[in-house]
């Protein structure tokens, strides 16, 4: 790439398991040159990954398997690589889930996800709706924002503090959950940025800027 072609697309993988047509709408917005990819011979001239995901564990991975996106996925993300994981796309990041024992998520965090207690007449589950998100450490996707911000959640199972992260955020639901992550080149949210509104946006452009490393015309 020479420097006036400009920095590479990103790849939104779209292997049956995401709201694909929305990530990709925001990830324009906020200015990310997008390239949706089905298939891993479409990943070449792309940089960094977007995962998006929704739906229960078992199929969601089993899609993923089965478009063949695993091993270049991890491959990348040892190289350094940026991936962005997005609802369930953030908990297939980690070992795997209590929605289905025994299949493996993609392993890039340790630890495993677990599922809301509902509490009679307090806490429903599914998670649904705004909520507060307040920043832990210096994650990428969080700088300079003022927290707390509040987000759109829709899910079931979450990601448990005591998963060792650098940084991140923290929601309350019944428990205190991480609804960021930034562990390297890995990040991720819980909450849906396409649904956020202006925080999602802001949470997109930083992805943009601050890991990406370009600003890409919005």
């Amino acid at each position: 790439m020479t420097p006036q072609d400009g920095p590479l697309p990103v790849a939104l993988l779209d292997y049956g398991g995401g709201n694909v047509h929305s990530c990709h709408k925001a990830l324009v917005r906020a200015g990310i040159d997008t390239r949706v990819v089905s298939s891993p011979h479409e990943l070449g001239g792309t940089r960094g990954f977007v995962v998006p995901g929704q739906g229960h564990f078992r199929q969601v991975m089993e899609a993923f398997d089965a478009s063949g996106f695993r091993a270049p996925i991890l491959a990348a993300a040892a190289s350094g690589e940026p991936v962005f994981g997005i609802c369930v796309g953030m908990q297939m990041l980690l070992d795997g889930s209590e929605e289905a024992p025994g299949v493996q998520g993609l392993g890039l965090i340790p630890g495993q996800v677990l599922r809301f207690t509902p509490a009679p007449g307090a806490q429903k589950v599914p998670h649904m709706g705004w909520n507060s998100v307040d920043k832990v450490g210096d994650s990428a996707l969080l700088r300079n924002l003022f927290c707390p911000a509040y987000a759109y959640f829709v899910h079931s199972y979450y990601v448990p503090i005591t998963v060792d992260v650098e940084a991140g955020a923290i929601t309350e639901y019944g428990v205190p959950f991480w609804s960021v992550i930034s562990q390297g080149n890995v990040h991720a949210t819980q909450f849906h940025p396409e649904k956020s509104g202006e925080v999602g946006m802001a949470v997109l452009r930083r992805f943009r800027e601050q890991v990406l490393g370009a600003v890409q015309p919005a």
